[in-house]
């Protein structure tokens, strides 16, 4: 039996909060027709933006292990969003890129996040939005709210 909201710690309501929007995302890869594809998933995609990075690479820039990444890349290689090549720089390398696909899917994620944020805005105003904005990012850096 789960605790009514109002009785769950903050952190289990920051937990409830982010699959909320993970639903969203997820219904937005639908809508799109991006298949296969899932929110944890799609944060792999973020970094690729900068361009190719080896695995290693990714897997540093995640905190995550290596074989976790390959296993998302290889997944998202199959859904056409990656694409593996040789690493011009050292040909015994491989670095993953974006794929059209990809860029879709990261736009698709920006979207919806663009319109949480605007119902978030309607709901709570704006300047309480900024203070949440400002409280997150203040236990995220670990730097005292002024």
């Amino acid at each position: 039996m789960s605790r009514p909201l109002g009785a769950q710690t903050t952190p289990a309501l920051v937990q409830a909060l982010a699959r909320a929007q993970a639903a969203r995302v997820s219904a937005g890869f639908a809508e799109a027709g991006l298949t296969g594809l899932r929110p944890g998933h799609a944060q792999l995609l973020v970094p690729l933006l900068a361009g190719g990075r080896r695995v290693s690479e990714l897997a540093d820039h995640l905190g995550v292990t290596r074989q976790a990444v390959a296993q998302v890349v290889t997944t998202l290689e199959k859904g056409a969003y990656v694409v593996r090549s040789v690493d011009p720089t050292d040909g015994r390398a491989r670095v993953v890129e974006l794929t059209p696909r990809g860029l879709a899917a990261l736009r698709t994620m920006r979207r919806t996040a663009v319109a949480v944020e605007q119902q978030w805005a309607r709901r709570l105003g704006a300047d309480r939005l900024d203070e949440l904005r400002a409280l997150v990012l203040s236990l995220l850096c670990d730097v005292p709210v002024e």
